[in-house]
């Protein structure tokens, strides 16, 4: 299944993989994520996510009328975003996606939204662009997400914290909307609970030394320190550094920092180091990790099992609203991802879009324990993680 999912060669520009043949109509959903660029190692997984929804829609020959759902990727770099805005516009004017499931990254997420998909009237389902500001943004009813806004994790990486006993801490963030967004909900959150931090300060990707912030932050001082950056990039920079130094030996690794490149990276050195990642407990996502493994890629991967609801979600929409048209179906994605009806999980997907096209009503669980709530996103829900052994082990779920 692997196979058949990653047919076509990945390019700069993004890759077509058709999922299945012999069907019609055709329903196109874009794909767009940082193939390339700092979270580049959690992109696999994320599109074969997505595009296992994709096949078993198209598998179940329910979907309106049997229509073959082909999935176009377009490589958003997940922080560049001209190139983001370029790649989008191309899926959305040459290929003329009906949906995305995208972005990954929050700036640009924001800049293809506001520069590509409202324009051209495109639903985008983002799987892990997790900026606050994203919930307040202006969008045309044309933006959800299956990840929870950084408003959230904030607290719930306060409790984390404070649950092991740190009262002080010292928090590095990548210099951007993502970065700066989640730096500044945790230190609100962190402070209101009668916590410290110490500094709070940017770093820059893409360099080659770390020296010089580490060393600023270990000067302020700090149990711990916050790491809210990339883990392909400045944010593992900051860790070895911080290593290499003894500024630090316990990092606390937000969403952007999960990822089995820590294990690969720092084995045992990190030991001791926890976080926290998007992701529900329950039988929902035991069902997509099966999925997962039988299709040959990791289900517990950051935001896998968000992008495989992401998909699910503008599908199961198509069938309420009868229309692959994202202005008609736009308005039924928040009544299929929610009560009342008939509870969908992953591997239901023909019983979900069976009971729509008789008129019934369906609440999507999915993967990730799917309720949206506010402007479209999800209520959020974590696990948490901490390193022993050299091994990322999963601890409990918030």
């Amino acid at each position: 299944m692997k196979k058949l999912l990653m047919a076509t060669a990945l390019t700069a520009c993004g890759a077509t993989a058709v999922l299945a043949d012999g069907h019609a109509p055709q329903v196109k959903l874009g794909v767009s994520l940082g193939f390339t660029g700092p979270l580049e190692s959690l992109a696999p997984p994320m599109a074969e996510g997505a595009e296992l929804a994709m096949k078993e829609a198209t598998d179940s020959g329910i979907l309106l009328d049997a229509a073959t759902v082909i999935s176009i990727r377009a490589d958003s770099t997940c922080i560049d975003a001209a190139a983001a805005t370029a790649a989008v516009e191309r899926i959305v004017t040459s290929d003329r996606v009906d949906g995305i499931v995208g972005g990954m990254c929050s700036g640009e997420t924001t800049a293809t939204l506001q520069n590509v998909a409202m324009p051209n009237g495109i639903v985008m389902v983002s799987p892990s662009a997790t900026s606050p500001a994203l919930s307040t943004l202006e969008d045309n009813g044309l933006f959800f997400r299956t990840s929870p806004s950084d408003a959230r994790q904030g607290v719930v990486m306060t409790d984390i914290i404070m649950g092991r006993g740190f009262k002080e801490v010292a928090v590095t963030y990548t210099n951007n909307d993502y970065g700066k967004g989640l730096a500044d909900s945790f230190q609100a959150a962190f402070e209101a609970a009668g916590g410290t931090v110490t500094l709070n300060a940017s770093h820059e990707d893409g360099k080659a030394d770390y020296s010089a912030e580490v060393g600023a932050l270990a000067s302020a001082g700090g149990e711990v320190l916050v790491v809210a950056g990339y883990v392909d990039q400045g944010g593992s920079g900051v860790v070895q550094a911080a290593l290499d130094s003894g500024a630090f030996d316990t990092f606390v690794f937000p969403d952007g920092m999960v990822s089995q490149a820590l294990e690969d990276n720092f084995g045992a050195d990190i030991d001791g180091s926890f976080g926290q990642n998007p992701a529900s407990a329950g039988e929902g996502r035991d069902a997509f990790v099966a999925m997962a493994k039988a299709a040959g890629f990791d289900g517990t991967s950051a935001f896998a099992a968000e992008s495989y609801d992401a998909a699910a979600l503008i599908m199961l929409a198509m069938q309420a609203a009868n229309s692959k048209d994202p202005a008609v179906y736009k308005d039924r994605i928040m009544d299929v991802a929610n009560a009342p009806g008939e509870k969908i999980l992953p591997g239901d997907l023909a019983i979900g879009l069976e009971i729509l096209k008789a008129g019934g009503e369906i609440d999507y669980v999915g993967a990730t324990s799917v309720e949206l709530v506010g402007a479209g996103e999800s209520a959020g829900n974590y696990r948490e993680i901490e390193f022993e052994g050299g091994k990322l082990k999963v601890v409990g779920y918030r």
